[in-house]
């Protein structure tokens, strides 16, 4: 089992300029079995309800308590806990209780299907847009093999973290490689500064790791 670390590549307020660039970085080891997905946290029923009108095929889901609905069968549990999309969201305030931040998320999309309508709806919500099964070409001048099961790039908005846990203004870009750590030093770092500077980026800041 191996895990990623994703490193930060290019930061701007402009969130047209960050899709863009992150565009480039994918193009770079985009093939044809890449898919994107997208996902955004929504702090408030009025959020919520926005964006399940600008992704209608979206899923939502809210939040629920550790055990709650133990015991309890799926037909007698919340829609909004169990996941709807967009027009299944309850017109109910109240069924929204407990229920915040909802999460929204779209999976394994076609490249390029969904990242302009997600762009123009995520407003000042949190979230990501993730390029996945990418593949990285070698390194050979760096004595590095290529990469293709953590070969992804994200697109952060309003967000630093991968966590989204840090508000921020500006939207941020990701270049995931494996994470091989010896002595706390990542050795395939060298490897994500080369993907990187392929497309003209630099790497701006240390790696996440989830």
């Amino acid at each position: 089992m191996s895990n990623d670390i994703a490193y930060p590549v290019f930061c701007t307020p402009d969130r047209a300029l960050a899709l863009s660039t992150a565009r480039r970085l994918m193009e770079f080891g985009r093939w044809e079995h890449s898919n994107v997905c997208v996902y955004a946290e929504l702090h408030s029923v009025a959020e919520a309800r926005r964006m399940a009108k600008e992704l209608p095929e979206g899923w939502f889901r809210g939040q629920e308590e550790y055990r709650e609905f133990d015991g309890v069968p799926l037909e007698n549990q919340p829609a909004l806990v169990l996941g709807v999309k967009g027009p299944g969201l309850p017109a109910d305030p109240a069924a929204y209780e407990g229920r915040l931040p909802v999460q929204c998320e779209l999976d394994d999309l076609p490249v390029g299907s969904i990242e302009d309508t997600f762009m123009a709806a995520i407003g000042p919500n949190r979230g990501w847009i993730n390029w996945e099964m990418l593949r990285w070409p070698d390194a050979p001048e760096l004595d590095f093999q290529g990469e293709s099961k953590h070969a992804e790039v994200t697109l952060l908005f309003n967000t630093p973290t991968r966590e989204l846990d840090e508000p921020a203004d500006g939207h941020t870009v990701l270049v995931h490689v494996r994470s091989f750590s010896i002595d706390g030093r990542q050795i395939r770092e060298p490897y994500a500064h080369w993907l990187a500077e392929q497309v003209g980026l630099t790497v701006i800041g240390p790696g996440q790791q989830w």
